[in-house]
């Protein structure tokens, strides 16, 4: 049988780490035996694993530790291929490769725009992180970008010509979302649709600027009632919550924390919202409009622009513009696109789909069809 390694950094519970899940049960569907080598294996999304899925716990807490396990697994289990997360991750399994002297070939994943989320800090900080890859990638046999942005991004920083990189779109839409989103929620706001639930998701980081969304939010309250859930867990929680209480909309905005289910919400709100600095291609954004809720984005670097077609499924607004925001939200609250029309604005970002694309990037055949061209 055919194996595949997939190495990830369970570093979080944000989208990197549900892609790379759907990416592995995507292979698993199609026959594909794969160990899942995972750095920090405490995660939340690592429930069960469909058959044929093996999880191997590095047992290192960060990626540079793990050149090591990664050495002896490769030396141990000779897989076909193998397709690294993260750029940290990249780096650990171009060194592992080469200090383990075996034949493998490594494909990496990047789902961030690097560029903009280097915007603002000193120049060694940025050297730091532009350097290795520059050092790294030309090795690499192959790198794939989520998103157009991201492509150009990588391009930039590293140099590497376009034949070493490819978008393929994240494996959002699932086999089981449909099912997944029709759970209900245990909160008392769910009962009550005479309200109008806006919801946003994601890490409570700098990244995801959801102050901007809950001052967004403030100014839509004043004007009409609301109520606003932000779903995700982080160090930004306190300065969400003293925000919301400065505002004085703290009784009508729920940071319910965590939650491996957030499609049970998205079905339930009546406008999703992404406030993001910077993306690589926003999971959530994507997720929402498959279940075909309206949704509104920041036109941050990079990915909702991509994702809504420039502003055709949804508004555009610019990054850490609450005023901007709170009239889009308001707009879009007032005269939503119908679910049919969203849900087939992201139909190029199935599970089965990208599964194909990422096999045929790692020249891996899948066991229960015809041998891949070229």
């Amino acid at each position: 049988m055919t194996r595949l390694a997939v190495l990830i950094s369970f570093s979080g519970e944000g989208g990197v780490e549900r892609m790379v899940l759907n990416l592995v049960e995507g292979f698993a569907a199609r026959g594909i035996a794969v160990d899942l080598l995972a750095i920090r294996a405490d995660s939340a999304h690592l429930g069960t694993l469909p058959p044929g899925v093996q999880l191997i716990d590095l047992g290192v807490r960060h990626s540079a530790l793990a050149i090591g396990p990664l050495v002896r697994y490769l030396r141990r289990a000779r897989p076909a291929a193998l397709l690294a997360a993260k750029d940290r991750a990249i780096r650990a399994a171009v060194a592992a490769r080469a200090i383990a002297g075996v034949r493998c070939r490594i494909v990496g994943r990047l789902g961030t725009n690097l560029s903009a989320a280097l915007e603002g800090r000193g120049g060694l900080a940025r050297w730091l992180r532009v350097a290795p890859m520059r050092l790294f990638y030309p090795h690499v046999d192959h790198v794939v970008c989520v998103s157009d942005g991201v492509r150009e991004d990588v391009t930039r920083l590293t140099g590497l010509n376009g034949e070493r990189l490819s978008v393929v779109r994240n494996p959002v839409v699932t086999p089981r979302l449909a099912g997944l989103a029709q759970e209900v929620p245990e909160h008392p706001w769910i009962a009550d649709a005479s309200v109008p639930l806006i919801l946003g998701a994601g890490r409570l980081t700098e990244q995801k600027d959801f102050p901007t969304l809950i001052r967004a939010f403030a100014k839509l309250r004043a004007s009409r009632p609301a109520r606003l859930v932000i779903l995700g867990d982080g160090r930004g929680r306190k300065r969400l919550e003293q925000l919301a209480v400065e505002l004085g909309v703290a009784d009508d905005v729920a940071l319910p924390g965590f939650t491996p289910n957030p499609y049970a919400w998205m079905t339930k709100a009546r406008l999703f919202v992404l406030s993001s600095a910077w993306e690589g291609s926003p999971n959530v954004l994507t997720e929402a409009l498959a279940l075909g809720v309206p949704s509104v984005s920041t036109d941050c670097p990079s990915g909702p622009r991509e994702v809504l077609a420039g502003g055709r499924w949804g508004p555009l607004v610019p990054v850490g513009d609450a005023d901007g925001l709170a009239v889009a939200m308001a707009a879009t609250l007032d005269a939503p696109q119908p679910p049919e029309v969203l849900r087939a604005a992201v139909s190029a970002y199935t599970r089965d789909a990208a599964a194909g694309a990422y096999l045929e990037r790692l020249g891996v055949t899948p066991n229960n069809e015809l041998p891949l061209k070229g």
